[in-house]
């Protein structure tokens, strides 16, 4: 069976930026599953893994636009501790991540990642960390098959690797 909308496919697979810097691969015997079609995977990936079947190899490169997208300076902030509830205020520290609404779309969130405090302000992007990068990806395709109906239903793979409903 080949990779399609749909199926459910698992991979190993290893990322890296274009400039080399590893990204993230996954476990040995713990191939990632996803369910083709829905963006669980970034799309350019999922675009060159259509038409594979179980045993093919595929290295592909990944623009920023296909992947995490290209950064927006509007979601680079500065922002007033005093914003932050008070009982949060002490444990800010770079690094920490947190949910707020995006500063011009009303009703969408952003996740936001800390990078700085400094002069009580807490310098904030919304931007994704690899927005921007060119991504390289090499994967094998483990297995291939036809989702159930109740995968498509729920919009994600269940069972191994996938998602269980208990």
């Amino acid at each position: 069976m080949h990779i399609s909308k749909g199926t459910v496919a698992a991979i190993s697979y290893k990322v890296s930026t274009a400039e080399g810097e590893h990204v993230d691969a996954s476990q040995p015997g713990e191939p990632l599953t996803f369910l083709c079609g829905i963006g669980q995977i970034v799309i350019g990936l999922e675009e060159a893994l259509i038409g594979k079947q179980p045993g093919d190899a595929v290295a592909v490169d990944v623009t920023p636009e296909r992947a995490y997208g290209v950064s927006d300076p509007g979601l680079n902030l500065s922002v007033p501790s005093s914003a932050f509830p008070e009982d949060v205020r002490e444990r800010l520290r770079p690094g920490m991540q947190f949910q707020a609404e995006h500063p011009t779309k009303e009703g969408e969130t952003v996740v936001f990642t800390i990078h700085a405090i400094q002069d009580g302000d807490v310098l904030v992007s919304g931007n994704h960390p690899l927005a921007d990068k060119t991504l390289h990806f090499e994967v094998t395709i483990e297995s291939v098959r036809a989702a159930t109906k109740e995968e498509l239903e729920h919009g994600h793979a269940h069972g191994p690797g996938g998602h269980h409903h208990h």
